[in-house]
């Protein structure tokens, strides 16, 4: 170990840089650049998901990491598409994970004159013109991947003619997709992208950010470079499938003439197994009214996984671990749910709730007598200390632990077993009731008070332990459990398309609760004790009266892949 180094430091410094580190490094070594400057880049047309969280948590690292600065940027040049409530969202999901933009909230839209500005340039330098084609001629002209393209009629039109169209164009003198400009690049470029691609195009639409001042907008191919440029981004970290456009991200900044022009580098996308990510998909649930709102707890959307009761801390792990690669792959969804029990479980109290109940009647305690008993909060983690739950003659257990025949190995209730109540006292089964149904309705036991936990009692030693809750004093709130919204077994799609999705993606129960977790408020979570970790509704909850969501469950076959 290197002198005056701790483990951890030790550790810290043998861990491999990914691809996108070290390339940062070679530019910083080569004087490329003098600083680090990242960005995230949304569009504000939906809520961003859990692939949108390994961008930001990557970009907003990297800037960190390197003494730099990190932007959040609307690239908002669709206005067909885009609303402010999405901006809102995406503005809170970033700063719930931590990502750091400080005063540096930008966009598209903040530069559309320099847009415009760096199009007058292109024209004047002959680069770009003024084409009349349809869409469906543009794409015919094109050619493919074995065909090369052919020139526009429209592509030899003078300077002074491109200038008059296209100020034209901004006075609003064109209908829509009359008239677009172009970049005169190549048309027999074996990248398709090269050929002459649209950089603006007549739209008359109100936007959100600038009103009705412009009836042109960027295509995004043209914008984003310029914005990336303009906010002197260094890195623009991007996915691997705008990798054939990089060619084009480099020439709108050369010909456009920006001094240290950023560096485009891209990596694979996150796709996680078994969940909807694709935005046209939840913007369908979302209408059809499927689910209730981009911020269902079925959803991986940001806003959808922190009502749910995930963690930004969760989230960091979830990303760390994937890691960052230039190989599309997919991820577990049980690797998210391995980071949510391992960021909770030495946070988080450990609660009872009962949410199948059956009455325990205690027939020899005294009738009557309510004692608070002295229950930790977190046995693996003592400094989270004790609280003081009620206890009583009547209590409510879990209709799973008793049997009247049970199989071998089964060690909580039926007839003749002692068990020990979870911090309590040993209990031994006497009885039962059954309603004409055959259920069983009640539960008859007798209590050894010598037993009480805590008391120092060794007398004899029990295989079970079940928890509980007092019947007089038990809260009573409503749970929701959610299984992934598509049907795992079957696969995501139906053969017309469609999404294959889970009838059972939703089940709500009434829980009967210890006294305390009626008082939680919206996002406090807990470990109902061998049930699951549950968070309180941020919608649906009111004071005194929580909703609860099961994050997750407790248990889990999956292992982190050594």
């Amino acid at each position: 170990m290197a002198e005056n180094m701790t483990p951890a430091e030790e550790t810290k410094e043998v861990v491999s840089k990914n691809f996108i580190e070290q390339e940062i490094d070679k530019d910083l070594a080569e004087g490329v650049y003098d600083h680090v400057q990242t960005r995230f880049p949304p569009e504000p047309n939906g809520y961003l998901h859990i692939g949108h969280a390994k961008s930001i948590i990557l970009n907003s690292g990297l800037a960190k990491e390197y003494g730099g600065k990190f932007n959040l940027r609307f690239d908002d040049t669709n206005p067909t598409k885009e609303k402010t409530e999405f901006v809102h969202s995406i503005t809170e999901d970033v700063k719930w994970l931590g990502a750091d933009f400080e005063d540096r909230l930008f966009f598209a839209s903040d530069y559309f004159d320099t847009m415009y500005e760096c199009a007058v340039k292109l024209i004047k330098k002959g680069k770009a013109f003024v084409c009349d084609l349809t869409a469906d001629q543009i794409k015919e002209y094109r050619g493919d991947f074995t065909t090369p393209g052919k020139n526009s009629p429209y592509r030899d039109r003078s300077v002074e003619e491109n200038l008059r169209l296209f100020e034209n164009m901004k006075n609003g003198m064109y209908k829509d997709g009359e008239k677009v400009l172009r970049a005169k690049i190549d048309m027999a470029s074996p990248n398709i992208n090269m050929r002459d691609p649209v950089i603006y195009r007549v739209a008359h639409m109100t936007h959100h950010n600038t009103g009705d001042k412009w009836c042109i907008y960027p295509m995004y191919d043209f914008a984003h470079p310029i914005e990336d440029a303009v906010e002197h981004i260094t890195h623009s970290i991007c996915t691997l499938e705008f990798e054939d456009h990089r060619p084009l991200y480099d020439w709108v900044v050369r010909e456009c003439e920006f001094e240290n022009p950023p560096r485009q580098i891209e990596f694979a996308k996150m796709y996680l197994t078994n969940v909807v990510t694709g935005k046209r998909y939840i913007k369908k649930l979302v209408e059809d009214g499927i689910v209730d709102g981009w911020d269902d707890p079925r959803l991986v959307t940001i806003a959808a996984l922190r009502r749910r009761g995930y963690t930004p801390e969760a989230l960091r792990m979830f990303v760390e671990l994937v890691g960052v690669s230039k190989a599309n792959s997919s991820v577990d969804y049980a690797m998210l749910e391995y980071c949510i029990r391992e960021d909770l479980k030495l946070k988080r109290p450990r609660m009872m709730a009962v949410l199948d109940p059956v009455k325990l009647i205690i027939d020899n305690y005294p009738e009557g007598q309510t004692e608070m008993l002295s229950i930790p909060n977190n046995l693996e983690n003592p400094e989270m200390g004790e609280r003081e739950v009620p206890f009583s003659g009547e209590l409510y257990i879990e209709r799973e632990d008793f049997m009247e025949n049970p199989p071998k190995k089964y060690f909580r209730l039926f007839p003749g077993n002692e068990v020990r109540l979870m911090g309590a006292y040993f209990v031994t089964c006497t009885g039962f009731e059954k309603d004409e149904n055959g259920n069983v309705t009640e539960i008859h036991c007798t209590y050894d008070p010598e037993t009480k936990s805590g008391s120092g009692f060794t007398g004899r030693k029990v295989k079970g332990t079940i928890h509980w809750v007092s019947a007089p004093t038990a809260g009573k709130v409503e749970c929701r459990l959610y299984e992934n919204i598509v049907d795992e077994e079957k696969g995501k799609l139906n053969a017309d398309g469609t999404l294959n999705l889970n009838p059972n993606s939703k089940t709500i129960t009434t829980a009967y609760v210890e006294p305390k977790l009626m008082e939680a408020k919206a996002y406090d979570s807990f470990q109902f004790m061998r049930n699951g970790y549950y968070c309180v509704d941020c919608k649906d909850s009111k004071e005194g009266q929580p909703v609860y969501n099961r994050i997750v469950s407790l248990k889990s076959s999956f292992k982190l892949p050594k």
